[in-house]
């Protein structure tokens, strides 16, 4: 089914020095990462933004789809920009930073620096105990989308949460927290500090539990969970930036 308008991929071929994957997050898509890939490509930055699987179209799509999948089209969309350019950052909103963090511990050194918004590898809610029976007898749940300060704005998101790939999500969250000390990369984490979707616990967990000598915190003090799309855009497009081009210099914080 092809993706509705606004959610498809994209990538644009521009510097070979650097180039970012940007990753959305869990029944999201493209469209709440275009504008900072505009901003990249502005930078004259090579830049792709993966569609993954199941997401963009409706939601019972993604209940046919994993983690390996979402993981899968991340990792293609590194691979075509480490044959292109010097030096590849990894960006990533919600579930997208867990896809991440899962990259960072794969590829290693080849990974130049990782910029995670609200990033996501766990959660403190009793009921997700529960995830993987209900999700036999219930194939989705009220949406989780849209939590955004600024008035007018949404993530076209689905309008359901399907619990197959809730499911799937807690095994990626496992395997991330399992292997976080293989984190090494230079590291920029932006969480607000209100998010109704992802706790605060998340980003604690990551900064505590990488092994990164390079690693800076970022309040965001006017925005909820797709802070991409939110009153703090420009200071989140601004901060990667910065890290990009400090980090590609050899200097660290």
């Amino acid at each position: 089914m092809p993706a509705i308008e606004g959610a498809q991929a994209y990538a644009h071929d521009g510097s070979t020095e650097i180039g970012v994957v940007l990753s959305h997050g869990f029944t999201g898509s493209p469209f709440s990462m275009r504008p900072w890939a505009d901003h990249l490509v502005e930078q004259g930055y090579s830049v792709r933004v993966p569609l993954l699987p199941g997401h963009g179209t409706r939601w019972q799509d993604m209940n046919r789809t994993s983690w390996p999948q979402w993981y899968g089209a991340v990792s293609a969309a590194f691979a075509d920009l480490r044959g292109r350019c010097d030096k590849v950052f990894i960006f990533g909103l919600s579930m997208g930073g867990a896809l991440c963090l899962r990259l960072a511990e794969d590829e290693g050194a080849d990974v130049a620096g990782i910029v995670l918004v609200n990033p996501s590898v766990m959660t403190l809610r009793k009921e997700m105990r529960f995830i993987g029976a209900l999700s036999k007898v219930v194939p989705s749940l009220k949406p989780i989308s849209d939590d955004i300060a600024k008035p007018g704005i949404t993530e076209h998101a689905y309008p359901r949460t399907p619990l197959k790939a809730v499911h799937s999500l807690t095994r990626l969250w496992a395997d991330v927290r399992r292997d976080l000390p293989a984190v090494e990369q230079p590291l920029l984490v932006l969480h607000s500090a209100v998010d109704h979707v992802v706790e605060p616990e998340n980003s604690r967990e990551i900064l505590a539990g990488v092994s990164s000598a390079d690693k800076t915190e970022i309040i965001l003090e006017n925005s909820y969970h797709v802070a991409t799309l939110d009153h703090d855009a420009p200071l989140i497009f601004d901060s990667s930036v910065e890290f990009i081009r400090r980090v590609a210099a050899g200097e660290r914080v």
